[in-house]
């Protein structure tokens, strides 16, 4: 019961917050002394033809009252002008971008698995290989592994991810030829080429964020091994391995699961510099173009949608928070 009240409190919090970054970010895009209807008017544009944009699109409105036409569009849908030129938006709407005649809700939901594919596979492997570097390096305090496992940490933390990924591209695909270096192949087309086209962004963004969580767990874990309990452990005989494992690991992971959950949501929403860089169009490549553009319908939906994917995240450590720590729902 008291677990089921933990989770409806979250989620009420989690709902009160998205409500507020979306009052936030609209207003703030909404306020911008650039006008889309402009952008829209055509050549010439006279004033009453710039009337008529506004009026379609919606910006002859006060922002307050487009802020709650937004609102009503994410639940049951909206149309934009009137008679047979109107453009309908079927709901779960969030805006429609005139610049590429498509809701923002089909052009997030058509660059989603690009992102996503990039993100949650970096993810895994980054947490893996970051967790375990930092264990192994903190059992092995003040040896020669410790010390080359933070110095190629440091190097890592250090290292623009830009930088890293021209690197890749030069040495392992230029040079080496061994992997593709751009372009995207959906996975339900040919899953073996989804998964080569994406090794080496993989690699480049995991590499770099495994640096820091291999320092965080190491630190974490020298603490956790200090303890009294784990003193205590080892008293009675436990193997060593048991003692790391078992014990001392499930204290580690509640702030790596937090650091974990905070760079995958704000990673899913969209890795801007490296799907530039490996030329994939997923939502970071479909946000530049919208600000280059001043596509605003197109810019507050993927703000909207990056914030619900953090505060999603967050929601979802705090239930790993209640199996790692029962206490936390207690």
């Amino acid at each position: 019961m008291k677990t089921l009240r933990h989770v409806a409190l979250r989620l009420l919090g989690m709902v009160g917050t998205l409500l507020v970054i979306s009052v936030l970010t609209y207003a703030v895009f909404y306020l911008l002394p650039a006008d889309p209807a402009q952008l829209s008017c055509g050549k010439p544009c006279t004033p009453q033809r710039l009337a008529d944009a506004s009026a379609f699109m919606g910006y002859d409105k006060p922002w307050l009252q487009q802020y709650l036409d937004f609102l009503g569009g994410i639940f049951a849908g909206r149309h934009f002008g009137s008679g047979a030129a109107a453009v309908e938006c079927a709901a779960p709407c969030f805006g429609y971008s005139f610049r590429l005649n498509a809701s923002v809700t089909d052009l997030i939901v058509e660059r989603a698995p690009v992102t996503f594919s990039i993100a949650v596979g970096a993810a895994l492997l980054w947490l893996v290989i970051g967790v375990a570097a930092g264990v192994f390096a903190a059992v092995r305090r003040g040896t020669m592994i410790d010390r080359a496992a933070m110095s190629l940490a440091t190097i890592g933390v250090s290292t623009p991810s830009y930088l890293a990924a021209l690197l890749g591209i030069l040495l392992f695909g230029f040079t080496l030829n061994m992997v593709p270096v751009g372009g995207y192949v959906p996975l339900t087309e040919d899953p073996v080429g989804w998964a080569w086209h994406l090794v080496l962004p993989w690699c480049v963004l995991a590499l770099l964020s495994a640096a820091v969580y291999a320092r965080l767990t190491r630190a974490q874990m020298l603490e956790v091994l200090s303890e009294d309990y784990i003193r205590t452990a080892r008293a009675k005989g436990l193997r060593e391995r048991r003692v790391v494992g078992r014990h001392a690991l499930r204290n580690v992971l509640i702030p790596v699961v937090t650091v974990f959950g905070l760079d995958l949501g704000t990673l899913l929403g969209g890795a801007v510099i490296s799907e530039r860089v490996f030329s994939m169009q997923g939502l970071g490549a479909l946000l530049l173009d919208a600000v280059g553009n001043v596509d605003l319908p197109l810019i507050v939906g993927i703000t909207l949608f990056s914030a619900f994917l953090v505060i999603f995240a967050n929601f979802l450590v705090d239930l790993v928070y209640g199996v790692l720590d029962p206490r936390v729902t207690r």
